[in-house]
């Protein structure tokens, strides 16, 4: 291990360590005040403003505060993942609760191929532990890092949040073969559709073409399964709102290009009008759409 991965590590875990000798509703307001202060100091607030200004342009002097929040949002969920095993269900306090849980009882009951997606929104990293105790242990995809010790530390913080094991597959054809074998013999998969992909395909996110993976489009019409739309929506510190939405329609017009385009801008103007509700919950801080963002889309 190289010395800039050990400290990464090393960083890392006294961080999370710390964070997890807190009470969640404190270590939650800590690591948020201190990303809203440093991060819009950082190379990566460019982006988010770049981002921001692209695609929503109506803010004018209401993007410095996005981006403050969106670094605060930041900030909490990684002060929160320790505690993340520990939240139950609540209506008051550190904790979550479930909008539209009808949708899971369905899946629970009728059992997989199901693929539940959202983006990075909230304290996203609490939406696989909310579906695992309705029944529903979501297998996902990871993008392998380049600190192997760092990635294991995730991992297993967010094993131990599900509570159940789960395989988890790598993004890459590889990974995509794994998934619809999990697929095919009944399994939950869980899908961040939000980030670039620089193979994908160009759809529009904000009127704007932004390359995106049509992995979940493939897999869904290939098994014709049930495409559940959700996204955690923060209500304070460490607390936390689940809101589930009904599956999706499945394209079905015989050509099976054109249903997956169509199926991925439908999943894509889904997370468009989640961010709009609240964009200081969505992490802006991505290369979403290319440099030059006249690129024509399909």
């Amino acid at each position: 291990m190289s010395i800039a991965h050990h400290l990464e590590y090393s960083g890392l875990r006294g961080l999370l360590g710390l964070a997890g000798s807190l009470p969640p509703d404190v270590a939650s307001n800590a690591g948020g005040k201190l990303f809203r202060g440093l991060g819009p100091l950082l190379p990566p607030s460019r982006v988010a403003r770049r981002n921001l200004e692209m695609a929503l342009p109506e803010l004018g002097a209401e993007r410095e505060s996005v981006v403050r929040g969106v670094w605060e949002n930041l900030g909490r969920t990684a002060a929160e993942m320790p505690h993340l095993p520990k939240l139950e269900r609540t209506l008051s306090g550190p904790g979550w609760e479930i909008e539209g849980a009808e949708h899971l009882r369905v899946l629970a009951e009728g059992g997989g191929p199901a693929i539940l997606f959202s983006g990075h929104i909230g304290n996203w990293e609490m939406l696989p532990r909310i579906v695992a105790a309705h029944g529903i242990p979501m297998a996902s995809f990871y993008r392998p890092p380049n600190n192997q010790q760092t990635a294991k530390l995730l991992v297993d913080m967010r094993a131990r949040a599900m509570g159940v094991p789960v395989p988890v597959f790598p993004k890459g054809a590889d990974g995509a073969r794994s998934a619809a074998f999990h697929l095919a013999r009944g399994g939950f998969l869980g899908i961040l559709i939000d980030q670039k992909l620089n193979d994908g395909i160009p759809v529009d996110f904000f009127g704007r073409p932004a390359m995106t993976a049509p992995a979940l489009a493939s897999l869904a019409l290939r098994f014709r399964c049930p495409v559940v739309p959700g996204y955690i929506q923060r209500l304070g510190p460490a607390r936390l709102r689940l809101i589930v939405e009904p599956p999706m329609t499945l394209p079905d017009s015989g050509d099976r290009a054109a249903d997956i385009l169509a199926l991925t801008r439908a999943v894509n103007l889904t997370l468009e009008r989640w961010v709009r509700q609240r964009p200081e919950s969505w992490l802006w801080l991505h290369r979403r759409w290319p440099r030059d963002a006249r690129v024509s889309s399909i």
